[in-house]
C-alpha cells in the first residue's frame, strides 16, 4: 500500500531514504532547515565505506584515551569545558557501555550493515557510469609506530575472525602497495574491502535520483513544532507551513534529539564536530584511502584532489570553526606523509561539519514505541556516509511493513528511554 511520507533532513541518510522508499512507491516529501546548497556532515567528510569499522565508537580504552586526550585542544579528541546535564548523561552512558561485551554484540551488525551498504553502493555506481567516483582498493590503517602497528595486528586478528579480511604490512610493502605518495610509517593494516567516493558527488547524483523517483524537496523548513493526537504524529510545522503524512521519518543528525524532545522522547546524541582540508592539487596523490592510526586522521583521494579530515570536537550544536583544531590536523600531516608542509595548506578554507554520536556507538533505527508513525534514522556518527545506504534500505522495509533485512534490536530508538 502506498503511503504519504515526510522525512526530515536531507543529508544521506534522509537522501538515501528518501530514494529507497520512492522506489517502493511511496509518496515521499523531504524537509531540510537549510537551502539546497547545503554543507552539513554528508558533504565535507572522508567519503569511506568502511567494512573495517565493526568495532563501535564505545569500547574498551576508548574512555582512558579520551581523559589522555581531551586536555590538548590539537588533540584528536577534545570536549568543551561546559554545564550540560546532557553532555554529563551522554558520558556516563558511553562509560557503561565501553565493554567487551558491547563490541562481542555490536560487531557482527555493524560488519553486516557495511558490507551490505558496500553491495548497495557498487550498484549504484554501476547504474550511473560511477559517476559517485567510487573507489574499491581497499583502505591503509596507517602506523607511524611499531607500538601502534602491533596494536593493530591484533586488531587485524580480530578482523579476520570476523570475515573481514586484513593484512599486516610492514614499510616496504605498504609502500608498494601505494606508490603515489611517500611514507614514513612503520607499516599498515590492509583492508582489502573497504573502498571510498566523493561524498559531494554521491549526495548530487542520490538528489538527482530522487528528484527523478518523484521525491518533493521542501528547502529552508525549520521544524517548529509537531501536532500529536493520541500515539500518532498527525503533522510537523515548519518555517514553510504545515505538513502532514502516514509516516514520519527523522533523519535529523545532530539536531535529532532537538526534535525528539519536543515529543518527549529521550535520544541520547552529542555532536562531534569533525573537521576536513581539501587539497586541489597536492603534491603527492595516494590512491588508496587511509587512516593515521595515532594521529585518528582519515585521508581520500578525490579525483584529482586529496582530503585530510579528522578531529572528534564535542562542543554542542556548535558550528564556528576552531582554527586549534584545524592546526592540529596541519601539524599531523608531515608526520606520515613528509613530503608535505604547512603551506601546503595555506589559504585552504577548513570545512567543518556535525556528527551524530550515540553513546554505545550505534545507531538509532526503527520505530518508536510512543507514535505509530515515527521512525529514526540517525546517530550514525562517523559512519553516516557509510552505513546510508543500508539505513534507507532498511527504513523502506519497515515503512512497507516488510520483515527488515536484519535484527535492528540493538539500534532501538527506545533503547534509552
Amino acid at each position: 500500500m502506498s503511503k504519504n511520507i515526510l522525512i526530515i533532513g536531507a543529508g544521506a541518510i534522509g537522501l538515501s531514504t528518501a530514494l529507497h522508499c520512492a522506489r517502493k512507491g511511496h509518496r515521499v516529501t523531504v524537509l531540510e532547515r537549510n537551502g539546497a546548497q547545503r554543507d552539513g556532515c554528508s558533504f565535507g567528510n572522508a567519503g569511506m565505506v568502511v567494512p573495517s569499522h565493526f568495532v563501535p565508537l564505545a569500547a574498551p580504552g576508548m574512555v582512558a584515551l579520551g581523559l589522555k586526550w581531551m586536555w590538548n585542544p590539537e588533540s584528536p579528541f577534545y570536549i568543551k569545558p561546559r554545564f550540560d546535564r546532557e553532555l554529563f548523561d551522554w558520558a556516563i552512558k558511553f562509560w557503561r557501555a565501553s565493554s567487551a561485551e558491547h563490541v562481542r554484540r555490536g560487531a557482527p551488525l555493524l560488519r553486516d550493515l557495511n558490507f551490505a551498504s558496500r553491495a548497495l553502493f557498487e550498484e549504484f555506481a554501476a547504474q550511473s557510469g560511477n559517476e559517485i567516483g567510487l573507489v574499491t582498493r581497499g583502505l591503509l590503517m596507517l602506523c607511524k609506530t611499531q607500538h601502534a602497528l602491533d596494536d593493530e595486528a591484533k586488531f587485524a586478528a580480530q578482523a579476520n575472525a570476523l570475515g573481514v579480511p586484513a593484512e599486516v604490512l610492514d614499510a616496504k610493502q605498504t609502500a608498494k602497495l601505494d606508490p603515489g605518495v611517500t611514507m614514513d610509517v612503520a607499516g599498515a593494516v590492509y583492508f582489502p574491502k573497504d573502498c571510498h567516493l566523493s561524498p559531494e558527488k554521491y549526495l548530487t547524483a542520490l538528489q538527482s535520483q530522487c528528484g527523478h523517483a518523484g521525491v518533493k524537496f521542501e528547502w529552508n523548513a525549520k521544524v517548529n513544532n509537531l501536532v500529536v493526537r493520541n500515539n500518532k504524529i498527525t503533522a510537523v510545522r515548519t518555517s514553510r507551513g504545515e505538513f502532514s503524512a502516514d509516516e514520519i521519518i527523522l533523519c535529523g543528525g545532530s539536531w535529532s534529539p532537538v526534535i525528539a524532545r519536543e515529543l518527549g522522547l529521550k535520544i541520547p546524541i552529542q555532536a562531534g564536530k569533525g573537521y576536513s582540508l581539501t587539497l586541489m592539487q597536492p603534491r603527492e596523490l595516494p590512491q588508496l584511502c587511509s587512516i593515521f592510526t595515532e594521529a585518528r586522521m582519515a585521508i581520500t583521494p578525490m579525483g584529482t584532489s586529496l582530503r585530510f579530515g579528522g578531529t572528534m570536537e564535542v562542543a554542542g550544536l556548535n558550528e564556528a570553526i576552531n582554527p586549534v583544531r584545524v592546526q592540529g590536523i596541519i601539524k599531523s600531516v608531515a608526520k606520515y606523509f613528509p613530503k608535505f608542509v604547512a603551506e601546503d595548506f595555506a589559504g585552504v578554507q577548513p570545512w567543518r561539519g556535525l556528527r551524530p554520536c550515540s553513546p554505545d556507538g550505534l545507531p538509532y533505527l526503527g520505530r518508536t514505541a510512543k507514535f505509530s508513525n515515527l521512525i529514526l534514522a540517525t546517530g550514525h556518527a562517523m559512519m553516516g556516509m557509510s552505513l546510508s545506504p543500508v539505513t534507507g534500505q532498511l527504513v523502506s522495509e519497515i515503512v512497507s511493513g516488510e520483515k527488515t533485512s536484519f535484527d535492528l534490536s540493538l539500534l532501538s530508538p527506545d533503547r534509552y528511554a
